[in-house]
């Protein structure tokens, strides 16, 4: 282990950490944007909506990023709509089709008699869905949504497939030019750690705190 080179290397990699941090994260908003929405979208059956939502959900679910990444970045080309690779790698439809599910599922979880009860009670339907369903929706898919968040950060390892200098970029053409295996594979897992870790421990509090707030353990 050479540690002259993993000080000389280390300006590349903070570089590198922060645009795949960059990119992740919005990656990651606009999942949760489109999640939310078409999750809305497939609970209330909306016409013709409901059918496209099912559609998106299944190709993007199973299809690897690599190829949707593949798709937009050198296929669109040819149909005269060219994205950056930075813009590429920020969008979010895989991401948006499993926040979908998870999303959906949280949804179709809460119980058919606490709505029954919030409408006995006297509350019109607005306030059902803002005060009853949402929150215990949430809470359910508190865990899956953080799962999916973590899958994401780790899925931005092959936006260096599209010339994206992200962190796998870095470390493969530091690896081809110099030949510092070791070190290069050693800062790589270390950014991942330092970029993953703390989404995983703040992910499990929030699990923690939401399933005290439906459940009381």
């Amino acid at each position: 282990m050479d540690f002259d080179v993993i000080v000389e290397y280390m300006p590349m990699y903070v570089k590198a950490f922060f645009l795949t941090v960059k990119i992740g994260w919005i990656g990651i908003a606009l999942s949760l944007l489109i999640g939310i929405i078409a999750a809305f979208i497939l609970h209330f059956k909306i016409p013709v909506l409901a059918q496209v939502v099912k559609v998106y959900v299944e190709i993007f679910r199973n299809t690897p990023l690599l190829v949707q990444l593949f798709f937009i970045y050198f296929g669109l080309p040819k149909v005269g709509l060219s994205i950056s690779a930075e813009v590429c790698g920020a969008v979010g439809l895989l991401g948006g089709s499993y926040m979908a599910e998870s999303f959906r599922s949280g949804l179709e979880a809460v119980p058919v008699l606490q709505m029954e009860s919030a409408l006995a009670l006297g509350m019109n339907r607005l306030q059902m869905f803002r005060s009853v369903i949402l929150p215990q929706a949430f809470s359910i898919s508190v865990p899956a949504i953080v799962a999916n968040i973590i899958f994401l950060l780790k899925e931005t390892s092959v936006f260096s497939a599209i010339s994206l200098m992200d962190l796998m970029f870095t470390a493969k053409d530091l690896i081809g030019q110099y030949y510092n295996t070791t070190e290069c594979l050693v800062m790589l897992v270390g950014f991942y750690i330092i970029m993953l870790l703390p989404v995983s421990v703040l992910g499990t509090m929030v699990e923690h705190k939401a399933r005290y707030r439906m459940f009381g353990d």
